[in-house]
């Protein structure tokens, strides 16, 4: 009767609106979040909970689908040229934005041009680097001259950021064109409301190149504990929450099998040494301290739900299931452990003169378990490691300013390409390389797989340059990401992948 009870609640949060009530729809999906949406300009909002909604809403050249996988969105066709660095987009004939004003291909220049505007403040403006210019010879065609060979531009084309903005109301005096109700899109919705910090309401954008898409009415509401999230859906509160805790994995595989979706997913877990002084300017130092890391019992027992342990960077599903693992990956734990020895010995390290140092995480109970982890394992070699937790604010401030041992991180990967995650530690990636990691060999080496345009070729050439960094072990890789979802059964067209990118508008829900 409580779970009921707490249901209706949620049902009817937001329901008051200054006009009077806002009741939602029959037959809307209603998805949860994990945060509220930061804004609604795609240029100026890099948190995961904001593009969601904004890729319900924008459009561009390119868009995801189902599967996750780019595909043609405003633009019908393209053509690549041979050496892979221009890219001419044809688009779809009579785009309209959702107010009847025609889209042109000026509009894809436009959206460069303010992402790289430092007065406008967009986030993105280092993920579309590759991109030297974007040009429209006339209103249907857009040409995107690239600085070297990027296989992977309709995924980053179809990023929110490089949508068809609508620039005619953006640009115009005394207008703030994020408060107009319906926003003006070129995707399939349009929001018709928004009561922060309880829910948005979509609508279908009467104007859209796709028609109607297959539900007319989307809600989507912020919850940011994850466990309220998994009991609203179980009790029919909502029809999809993107996350539910680990630790209830086995739980709700055998009493709710039909709700939890896990999938792989273009994410690693690391920790970052702090290179730049000791102990861990010493490459023997971070050898040792990984070799014994026993991964594989920190992904399936510790965890416990779906991870693969990671002994290299890229995820499997990007090194065609073959993720990248060291020779010793493959050693007996003695074996492991003498050679972890002896590289501290050849460092200075000794029974008198141990091994000491900090590890610092922010504060969940995932960080502190694979701390205190790694500070036991680390143990059986003489290695003490004290933990320090903080609040995620300050611990990643102190990643920054480069205030730390070794220090919880990760990648979530923008784009499924493996030089999403390696360009992250290039000596002139700034403040985002944690560790402070500073190699000629291996930028020299990533450079090289980036000019290549052949995608065997390439795979390769990024092959080399990971087993460069592996090598020097700026990062500790631990595990794999997976994606976690409960979606109701009444939910059709969800599809598992690999970029847990699930477009509202290929769901539907059945009657």
């Amino acid at each position: 009767m409580r779970l009921f009870a707490v249901t209706l609640l949620f049902l009817c949060a937001g329901c008051g609106s200054q006009g009077g009530q806002t009741l939602i729809p029959s037959g809307s999906l209603i998805r949860l979040n994990e945060s509220e949406a930061r804004g609604l300009d795609p240029q100026l909002v890099s948190d995961l909970s904001s593009i969601r909604i904004a890729a319900d809403q924008f459009e561009g050249l390119t868009r995801f689908n189902a599967a996750g996988q780019a595909e043609a969105g405003l633009a019908e066709s393209w053509a690549i040229s041979p050496g892979g660095v221009q890219w001419r987009f044809t688009l779809r004939p009579r785009l309209l934005f959702s107010d009847g004003q025609p889209i042109k291909a000026h509009v894809f220049a436009k959206a460069l041009a303010r992402i790289r505007d430092e007065a406008a403040g967009s986030p993105h403006m280092a993920l579309f680097d590759v991109i030297d210019k974007i040009r429209a010879p006339d209103d249907g065609q857009v040409i995107v001259d690239l600085r070297h060979p990027f296989p992977a531009l309709p995924a980053l084309l179809a990023h929110p950021a490089m949508a068809a903005l609508p620039f005619h109301r953006i640009e115009a005096k005394n207008i703030q064109w994020a408060a107009d109700r319906p926003l003006v899109t070129s995707g399939p919705y349009r929001l018709i409301q928004w009561s922060l910090n309880q829910q948005m309401r979509l609508s279908a954008n009467p104007q859209w190149h796709g028609g109607r898409p297959k539900t007319t009415h989307l809600v989507w509401r912020p919850v940011d504990n994850i466990l309220t999230a998994m009991r609203l859906v179980l009790s029919g509160g909502a029809h999809i929450s993107t996350a539910y805790p680990a630790n209830r994995q086995a739980w709700l595989e055998q009493y709710y099998p039909a709700l939890v979706r896990s999938s792989g997913y273009l994410a690693t877990y690391y920790f970052a040494f702090n290179t730049r002084r000791p102990p861990f300017d010493d490459a023997r130092v971070r050898r040792a301290l990984a070799m014994v890391t026993d991964r594989q019992w920190m992904a399936e027992t510790m965890i416990a739900a779906g991870n693969e342990p990671a002994f290299g960077l890229a995820p499997p599903d990007l090194a065609q299931n073959n993720a990248y693992r060291p020779e010793w990956a493959a050693w007996p734990k003695a074996k492991r452990q003498a050679e972890a020895k002896r590289l501290l010995a050849a460092a200075g390290y000794s029974p008198q003169k141990p091994l000491r140092f900090e590890v610092r995480f922010n504060s969940s109970s995932e960080h502190r378990r694979a701390a205190a982890a790694m500070a036991t394992m680390w143990r059986e070699i003489g290695v003490e490691a004290a933990l320090l937790n903080s609040e995620a604010s300050l611990h990643f401030d102190s990643l920054k300013r480069g205030d730390f041992d070794i220090a919880r991180s990760g990648w979530v990967a923008d784009l499924p390409a493996p030089e999403n995650f390696l360009a992250v530690h290039r000596s002139d990636a700034g403040p985002q390389n944690y560790s402070g990691y500073a190699n000629p060999r291996y930028d020299a080496a990533l450079d090289e797989a980036l000019a290549e345009a052949n995608p065997i070729k390439r795979a390769a050439k990024m092959r080399r340059a990971e087993a460069i960094l592996i090598g020097d072990m700026p990062i500790l890789p631990l595990y794999f990401y997976v994606s976690r979802a409960l979606v109701q059964p009444s939910v059709e067209g969800w599809q598992d992948n690999i970029a847990n990118i699930h477009p509202s508008y290929s769901l539907a829900i059945s009657p």
